[in-house]
């Protein structure tokens, strides 16, 4: 009875850890999203600028828009969390881009990858996989000024031509209950991604200095903003998945609790009827 009463208050304490938790990935989960939403728009501002640039000056293309002809080598830029006990958000990007690994390793492609976030970073390297960056402990809020080195180092190994294609992996955000393991090519942009609305009309500009390097700085904006979003919906997807997987921590501890509460009374009801019992046998005797 003892044992099964330790057991009890240790499952009690662990419940309002779990709790505890909860209520704070509820919390983080609001202001997250906010940050999520907030950074759309500007994405979305900078690619319809980038779409009417291209269309304006269709003798110049950038490297980030040329295709190779031949795949040689691939970058992965891979978003995870720093912490875990958020269920299986990790595990299921992280399963995602291994996936996209091992085809690439089977047509002969070498790969490497930016790790962003511990979690990722701890995986690629039990893997064997080459991180040419990282960038962990980012905390609850995504600064781009802390992701702009970590992504150059792809960038700058693109323009060179060491790398000749780069992939993004994320986790997008839907909803509370639901998020999607996302692993999207992020160059070179396709004619989808810079692709005006049917109802837009091509603008005319004038530029200062001049227009490739207007176009440079913009794409180069555009890719960061691309990153950052990313980002965002990851922690977003993060505090959303801890919120749900504590959620079910806390209810099965309720359980535990219950059914040791059942085995406890069912034990000390047994005590009571061996006890009454010996009593019962000695006055008997007497």
């Amino acid at each position: 009875m003892k044992e099964i009463r330790n057991k009890i208050k240790s499952v009690q304490n662990t419940r309002k850890i779990t709790k505890a938790m909860e209520m704070v990935a509820a919390s983080k989960m609001r202001k997250a999203q906010d940050r999520m939403r907030a950074a759309r728009p500007y994405a979305d501002k900078v690619r319809n600028i980038c779409a009417n640039l291209a269309k304006a000056n269709p003798e110049y293309r950038h490297e980030y828009m040329v295709a190779r002809e031949q795949v040689k080598s691939a970058a992965a830029i891979v978003v995870t969390t720093d912490k875990g006990l958020c269920g299986g958000l990790n595990t299921n990007v992280l399963r995602q881009i291994t996936n996209k690994f091992q085809e690439l390793q089977s047509k002969g492609v070498k790969v490497r990858a930016t790790a962003i976030g511990s979690k990722g970073a701890g995986f690629l390297n039990r893997i064997g996989v080459e991180v040419s960056s990282r960038v962990v402990q980012l905390g609850d809020v995504p600064h781009l000024e802390t992701l702009i080195g970590a992504i150059k180092v792809q960038l700058d190994a693109y323009v060179a031509g060491e790398v000749d294609v780069v992939y993004l992996a994320y986790t997008k955000f839907v909803n509370t209950m639901k998020q999607i393991p996302v692993v999207e090519q992020l160059l070179p942009l396709g004619a989808d991604d810079l692709k005006m609305e049917d109802d837009a009309t091509a603008w005319d500009y004038l530029y200062e200095p001049d227009a490739q390097s207007v176009i440079d700085d913009l794409l180069l904006r555009y890719i960061e903003a691309l990153v950052y979003s990313a980002v965002a919906e990851n922690m977003a997807s993060e505090q959303s998945a801890r919120m749900v997987a504590m959620k079910a921590a806390s209810d099965n501890a309720k359980n535990v609790i219950n059914e040791l509460q059942l085995t406890y009374n069912k034990a000390r009801q047994a005590a009571i009827t061996k006890e009454l019992a010996e009593i019962v046998g000695g006055a008997a005797a007497v």
